[in-house]
């Protein structure tokens, strides 16, 4: 079920969706720079592909294992008030289908129990320009003071400039001097972005390392995300309703 539609399949999907960490290795030197991250920049962040089933999972794991109680996602801020209420998710934002909302998600929030979480995406910041959607994140996300773990696409969390501009770690790593972030790296496996696609490569051994100073998080079997996805037309419709 690569994709839900009504929120009744979300909620089972939800439901079913089973809560562990990972027990995998964790490199001593790569636990070091994680730690010192956080404790020279009071950020950790971390790059994904969306719509992973293991993303969230990972996520839990590194929350533990660091002992944070801060969270910030690559969600559209205009959820902040369903998610801290708990009211029904019927924001079309919450069905984008892009993958970085998943059951798994919701499944692991609830576990790691009531947590400030920040939402740093923001429809304002959608204006065609890569680079100020990005700076306008990282804004965002330096309104934080806790240490904290921040989550995003892995082209936003590069900590220098790249082809597509100026990314959010980059802006980041100029405001607070020695963040580092951690790079997921999956093998084969599935996932679901606007539809299911797959990897088919290969990574290093499985858990957290230092692979030539970048940290690393390896994966190397993964699986498809169940994703809230409507339909296109439908979803024009849903974002059409409140003024979009």
């Amino acid at each position: 079920m690569p994709s839900v539609q009504i929120m009744d399949d979300l909620l089972r999907a939800i439901a079913a969706f089973e809560v562990e960490e990972f027990d995998l290795p964790v490199e001593p030197d790569a636990l070091t720079a994680a730690r010192r991250s956080l404790a020279d920049s009071g950020l950790l962040l971390l790059g994904e592909v969306h719509g992973v089933r293991e993303n969230p999972l990972v996520i839990l794991t590194l929350m533990r294992l660091l002992g944070l109680d801060n969270l910030a996602l690559e969600w559209p801020e205009e959820l902040t008030g369903f998610l801290r209420d708990g009211t029904p998710a019927d924001h079309p934002f919450w069905w984008l289908g892009d993958g970085r909302i998943t059951a798994g998600h919701f499944a692991v929030l609830g576990e790691l129990g009531p947590l400030p979480v920040m939402l740093f995406d923001s429809m304002r910041y959608f204006t065609g320009d890569w680079s100020a959607r990005d700076a306008g994140m990282a804004a965002k996300v330096l309104e934080t003071t806790a240490p904290t773990l921040v989550v995003a696409g892995n082209a936003h969390t590069e900590l220098a400039r790249t082809v597509n501009g100026l990314p959010m770690g980059a802006c980041l790593t100029k405001a607070r001097p020695g963040v580092r972030d951690i790079r997921l790296r999956y093998g084969r496996g599935g996932y679901y972005n606007g539809e299911s696609r797959s990897f088919d490569g290969a990574t290093g051994p499985a858990g957290l390392h230092l692979d030539s100073d970048a940290l690393v998080f390896n994966l190397p079997e993964v699986k498809e995300a169940t994703v809230p996805h409507l339909p296109p037309a439908r979803l024009r419709e849903e974002l059409a309703r409140i003024g979009l």
